[in-house]
């Protein structure tokens, strides 16, 4: 087994973001099972390898880098270019190309489908991101009536619905990082999570959406968005309740509802899939595969070129030359 070598753009609070603690998590369930690395290439830190001066060390197809930092993607495959690459896919829509010798790592069904599309001739797997054992129900007493953190969350949320809620319910505007927000939801009855505009705003997608799910795990009820990876776990109706829904008046009474008749989330056998020991069995059957794999890259090169869009244009563009010349006013 190759060692790995998980490279983020560093670990400083600037860096600090879902994505980030994802693969911190995901680096750490690897270096359970095998040699393991984390490496920064922004900024060097003491604690950490730094990709420039490891890349003067480490032969081509000795090792592994994992990369995921959507915007760093290409920049990072061209220097790593002699090297075995797997790319962990937390979010789609960064519109960039991968050469198929790049097997993906998808953190959603979601973005497994998109990636399914866009590299159809990629080995795929899915490795769903970890929640962590922290993120459980403490049975704390739950003095904030309405949760909702500032970022990510859509204008309507907190210019329309949240006055509206202030009047009737305590609510806790989260406009700051947290490093542990579990506290927090064990001591909430309902979050609100709306990130449909962000993503439409920004042009990528909700790649796993972490927040509602550790919400979940915590008893919150949860009023979501179910845009992207979202709609891999939420169920309006059963597990959550979908928010910004054809009216404000609609969205406040359901909310009150919940608040004033609230009883825990009792969701635990279903978040168990994304707990560790789900996880860790399938990231031990997925690194032999992915071994395998490069050793077999080493000797053989690609052939398989489809090019399923073009060649669906040009199909259709016959078409419609043809129906167009046996057309007769």
């Amino acid at each position: 087994m190759r060692p790995l070598y998980f490279l983020v753009p560093g670990v400083s609070k600037k860096f600090n973001s879902g994505g980030l603690f994802a693969e911190l998590n995901t680096y750490e369930l690897a270096a359970k099972l095998q040699s393991a690395q984390l490496v920064t290439y922004r900024e060097s830190s003491e604690e950490f390898l730094f990709l420039p001066d490891l890349l003067e060390k480490v032969e081509p197809n000795s090792a592994i880098f994992v990369i995921s930092w959507g915007f760093d993607i290409p920049k990072l495959i061209k220097k790593l270019r002699s090297h075995h690459v797997i790319y962990h896919a937390h979010s789609t829509g960064y519109n960039f190309k991968l050469p198929s010798a790049i097997p993906i790592w998808t953190v959603s069904r979601h973005s497994m489908g998109y990636w399914g599309e866009h590299a159809p001739n990629n080995p795929i797997f899915y490795l769903p991101n970890q929640i962590s054992p922290i993120f459980e129900n403490r049975h704390l007493e739950r003095d904030i009536d309405v949760l909702v953190q500032n970022r990510k969350t859509s204008s309507y949320v907190l210019e329309q619905l949240i006055p509206e809620l202030e009047k009737s319910c305590h609510v806790k505007i989260l406009d700051h990082f947290v490093p542990d927000i579990s506290e927090l939801f064990n001591r909430t009855k309902i979050y609100i999570y709306d990130s449909a505009e962000y993503w439409n705003n920004n042009a990528v997608s909700e790649g796993f959406g972490l927040p509602p799910l550790e919400a979940i795990a915590c008893g919150c009820q949860v009023f979501s968005s179910v845009n992207g990876a979202l709609a891999d776990y939420l169920d309006p109706g059963f597990n959550c309740q979908k928010i910004s829904t054809y009216n404000l008046k609609y969205d406040g009474d359901r909310i009150l509802h919940a608040v004033q008749n609230f009883a825990v989330n009792d969701a635990e056998a279903f978040v168990q899939q994304y707990r560790e020991q789900a996880i860790l069995p399938r990231l031990e059957k997925i690194l032999p595969a992915v071994n395998r794999f490069f050793d077999y890259k080493e000797t053989n090169p690609p052939n398989i070129t489809i090019q399923r869009k073009n060649k669906l244009l040009i199909q259709l563009k016959l078409e419609l030359r043809k129906l167009l010349a046996s057309y007769r006013p």
